[in-house]
């Protein structure tokens, strides 16, 4: 019976389906392992090569971990709202979600074919409304909750209303906004109902504020920061500006203290914790207010360097600093109007990234120094940021390089700081520099000044000391139609929540997908949408980030229709074990996702303050492209003739995208070039040694670039197990790596010489019941071990080559035994898991249950050499190998030598003069 892949791996992936073979056991005996992928968004394309990577490794553990006596959980779902499926729709008129489940359709065929051991009862869609009812439900436990910083923690706003009640504002330590109010309680009950909420509003940790964003007019939506690339849109290349607007954000800076904590708790990849940690960007300085006597008001900025202080020449505000209408003269309106104009263009990211270009704008008013009195000018310029810090900066030009070079462009003041003789010096406050031009701090060194400048200003109370994080409160809304609906009306302005059990509040049918033709978000079209037919529902809807940041808890028990999740079930899976997933979403879904497992751990859901215990990233695979060389003509021109690759320096040519598909080991299908490309029907080909052979280079895997590999084209040809063994063979999980199709033969005849060592020559099955020897007892414990240790470290790629190792040296001994085969099928199991099914069914064991199997037990004692096969010599001259047991002494090795009937031809009859013995090496006759 010959290897026969596509027969027998439908086969095994129906026998899993119909008995559900990976479903979780009810039992609690086992210990527990949670295995989960960072979940799909569902294009239209489809999964090429380069997708299946992370699944397939943590396939291969989560099978192993089976193996291993664990219960494992490996679920699969769809992060299906999201910007292409409407984008599509805008197009087209079809609704997104008969695209999405198109696709949804189209992706689970593909994952299906792969053979990936998940549980498919479980899978989630953050789409269906049986989900996003439960994303509106947290949301409101968000809008409901406030951040005690004296508790450390999250708890009900009905806690702080109630302190209110009793205590009024006083004592009051929470994370809120900075305009909150003072008031007794006698005042707060005083207050009308629009007053209280509206000091709620200011605790909320989901809260609705004007907020400076990423505004997309093309899109019609609000971006995230790392939707804009260079000022535009990353998807679609549109322009991009900033913008004033009314939008939902989420108080994550709250958490921020308690998300550096937790990194060190995490086995994370270190870059992608560094990252983290600088996005957050914990910074410990002084709180410093300048006031500003024409407005009677003050400019408060952050700072690290408060030593410096005395080298403040100017002042610079954001562009969109809530004061700089105010502060702006008649004769600068012109300018600082033009400037604000020309900012709103440029995204923070661009603002942060451009260090080179010198830009800004003179407001004509001055601010006091809080401890001179002098004069200060006050600025605007884009590289401030409003939302990062007070949006305002304390210019230094003596001590920081980029206020130096906006000083030395527009001419503006540069104080001395320090006796140092640089800016370098001046901003390193571990140089021994000593500050001059202040009797408060003069001759003082940083350490001696920072607590003398901080009780000073605390004195004038124009500041104090003060932590301050670079992130900011998270963005939560779109403009767009393909999202959640937030659960939320709004009567005289303020916004309230449904109830529950008006949960889930659905999207409704609209008759576009665009904006109104007043600006409003799509859901403004949807007729005789109102709560109670009064009230408007907001017309925002979630971001592609709501659904995502819980929905590993939704795996544990996602057909509970009463909760997000049973006490039961996140106390048996409490965090996920192993997270596999793109480093890309660092500062994205890894961040919100750990915000929101600590808010809902906080109000008393689950107890696990992080939710991924360890993290791997797995690399990129490449796209390995193709090239043709067209030839050109005396004028440049291209012509009808290709040369190929090792001829092309003949000719002037230019290379052209070929597609990968239609080349073998860089030999093109001439005939299927001319199909593949009709207007080169009638090409000519200059070859070399009969065959073209194309050019090649790495380059991102794309359409555009011809060099997309379809998972479902190598599947019909080799099979799912050897797809998942090649891209395991690529190289390190970790690391990025190029697609090369030529390499994948040798894979394929691997499971073929697998195949073999349960069949005879005949192709019947034919294996024996007998006792292997000691050399295939050692190859069988050689890959025991080491397949174990790899998986453990997630280094695949070398048990592939220890697979083939061991499988060649099973072929050379000739073994067809029961008790190597059956151990060595378990082994291979998690990495080609249809073979080994349909072998270890061929060995009589009862279908199906080797996902159940037990991992075999190592022995070392097969590893230990009893034997050693000795190199003999004479007069230095390898003759022949002796195999002699070693434990024999120096005495007994010589008498077995001489006696020998080799050696004696060898001798022909010389005296042997004495016998070179090295245990375990080498035996060397001397004549």
């Amino acid at each position: 019976m010959e290897y026969n892949h596509q027969s027998l791996e439908k086969k095994w992936q129906q026998f899993w389906a119909k008995h559900g073979t990976f479903k979780p056991v009810p039992s609690t005996e086992k210990p527990k392992y949670y295995v989960l992928d960072m979940f799909p968004y569902p294009s239209g394309a489809g999964l090429h090569v380069g997708h299946p990577l992370g699944y397939i490794a943590s396939d291969i553990f989560s099978r192993f971990k089976r193996l291993k006596g664990f219960n494992v959980l490996h679920p699969m779902g769809y992060d299906s709202f999201g910007l292409p499926a409407e984008q599509y729709a805008i197009q087209t008129g079809q609704h997104p979600a008969v695209t999405t489940e198109v696709n949804i359709n189209r992706y689970r065929e593909q994952l299906d074919n792969i053979g990936f051991s998940y549980d498919w009862s479980r899978e989630v869609r953050t789409s269906d409304a049986s989900y996003y009812k439960w994303t509106q439900w947290i949301f409101m436990r968000l809008f409901d909750a406030w951040y005690n910083k004296e508790s450390d923690r999250a708890e009900p706003l009905a806690s702080l209303v109630q302190h209110f009640e009793t205590h009024g504002s006083k004592g009051i330590q929470a994370a809120s906004d900075d305009d909150t109010s003072t008031f007794t309680a006698s005042e707060w009950s005083r207050f009308s109902e629009e007053e209280q909420q509206k000091e709620l509003l200011k605790y909320r940790l989901a809260y609705l504020r004007e907020s400076t964003v990423n505004w997309c007019a093309a899109l019609g939506t609000v971006l995230a920061n790392d939707e804009v690339i260079n000022g535009v849109s990353e998807r679609g290349g549109y322009p991009v500006e900033q913008k004033k607007m009314m939008q939902w954000s989420m108080r994550i800076t709250a958490y921020a203290d308690r998300l550096l904590r937790g990194l060190e708790t995490i086995d994370w990849p270190e870059p992608l914790v560094e990252m983290q940690r600088n996005w957050i960007g914990k910074s410990v300085g002084a709180s410093v207010k300048f006031p500003v006597p024409q407005i009677d008001n003050e400019i408060e900025v952050f700072t690290t360097r408060v030593d410096t202080i005395f080298g403040v020449s100017f002042i610079v505000l954001a562009p969109e600093h809530e004061l700089v209408d105010a502060l702006t003269t008649d004769g600068q309106r012109s300018a600082i109007e033009s400037y604000k104009d020309r900012t709103s263009k440029k995204s923070e990211l661009d603002r942060m990234a451009d260090t080179k270009t010198v830009s800004g704008a003179f407001t004509g008013a001055f601010a006091k120094h809080p401890l001179t009195g002098e004069d200060v000018q006050i600025w605007i310029a884009d590289y401030v940021l409003a939302g990062y810090g007070t949006g305002a900066v304390m210019a230094v030009p003596s001590g920081d390089q980029r206020d130096y070079l906006f000083a030395k462009h527009f001419e503006l003041p540069i104080i001395p700081i320090s006796d140092s003789q640089n800016i370098e010096e001046a901003a390193d406050p571990n140089k021994d520099g000593r500050y001059i031009n202040s009797d408060i701090v003069n001759g003082m060194t940083y350490q001696e000044a920072v607590p003398v400048l901080i009780n000073r200003l605390v004195e004038l109370k124009l500041g104090k000391a003060k932590v301050n994080f670079r992130m900011r409160d998270a963005i939560f809304g779109r403009q767009r139609y393909w999202g959640e609906p937030v659960p939320v009306y709004f009567k005289n302005g303020l916004p309230y929540l449904l109830k529950e059990e008006e949960l889930p509040l659905l999207l409704p049918e609209v008759d576009k997908y665009l904006p109104t033709e007043t600006g409003e978000p799509p859901l403004g079209r949807a007729e005789n949408w109102k709560y109670q037919d009064q009230y408007e529902y907001e017309l925002s809807t979630m971001p592609g980030w709501a659904g995502s940041s819980w929905y590993w808890f939704r795996y544990m028990d996602p057909h509970n229709e009463r909760s997000f999740v049973s006490k039961e079930a996140v106390d048996y899976w409490k965090a996920v074990d192993l997270y596999i997933g793109g480093s890309e979403h660092a500062t994205g879904h890894l961040l919100y996702a750990r915000f929101w497992n600590k808010v809902l751990k906080d109000l008393g859901f689950h107890n696990e303050e992080e939710p991924f215990k360890k993290l791997i990233n797995q690399g990129m695979v490449q796209g390995r492209s193709n090239f043709v060389y067209r030839v050109l003509d005396e004028e440049g021109k291209g012509t009808n003739s290709f040369v190929s690759y090792g001829l092309k320096d003949q000719y002037r040519t230019v290379p052209l995208h070929v597609d990968v598909n239609i080349v073998h080991n860089d030999v093109l299908d001439t005939e299927r070039f001319k199909a593949f490309r009709p207007d080169f029907a009638n090409a000519v080909f200059i070859l070399e040694n009969g065959k073209y052979v194309c050019g090649t280079e790495v380059e991102k895997m794309s359409k555009s670039k011809f060099n997309v590999v379809n998972p479902d084209d190598i599947i019909s040809t080799y099979g799912a197990d050897t797809l998942r063994l090649y891209e395991m063979f690529l190289g390190p999980l970790e690391q990025s790596k190029p697609w090369n199709t030529n390499g994948i033969e040798g894979v394929y005849k691997f499971l073929r010489k697998v195949w073999r060592l349960f069949h005879d020559t005949e192709g019947t099955f034919a294996v024996s019941d007998e006792e292997p020897t000691k050399a295939e007892y050692k190859a069988l414990h050689k890959i025991i071990k080491k397949v174990e240790e790899d998986i453990e470290r997630f280094s695949f790629n070398t048990s592939v080559s220890a697979f083939m190792i061991c499988v060649n040296e099973l072929t050379d001994l000739k073994c067809n035994k029961r008790a190597i085969l059956q151990d060595l099928i378990i082994v291979l199991q998690p990495y080609a898991p249809h073979i080994t099914e349909e072998l270890w069914c061929l060995l009589g064991n009862e279908a199906g249950t080797l996902s159940y199997a037990a991992y075999p037990r190592f022995e070392a004692a097969y590893l230990v050499e009893s034997e050693f096969a000795y190199p003999v010599s004479i007069n230095g001259k390898m003759k022949f190998n002796l195999p002699l047991a070693l434990d024999l002494d120096a005495k007994a090795v010589e008498e077995i030598v001489l006696a020998h009937a080799d050696v004696q031809r060898f001798l022909e009859g010389k005296a042997v003069k004495k016998i070179i013995f090295v245990k375990g090496k080498i035996i060397n006759v001397v004549v």
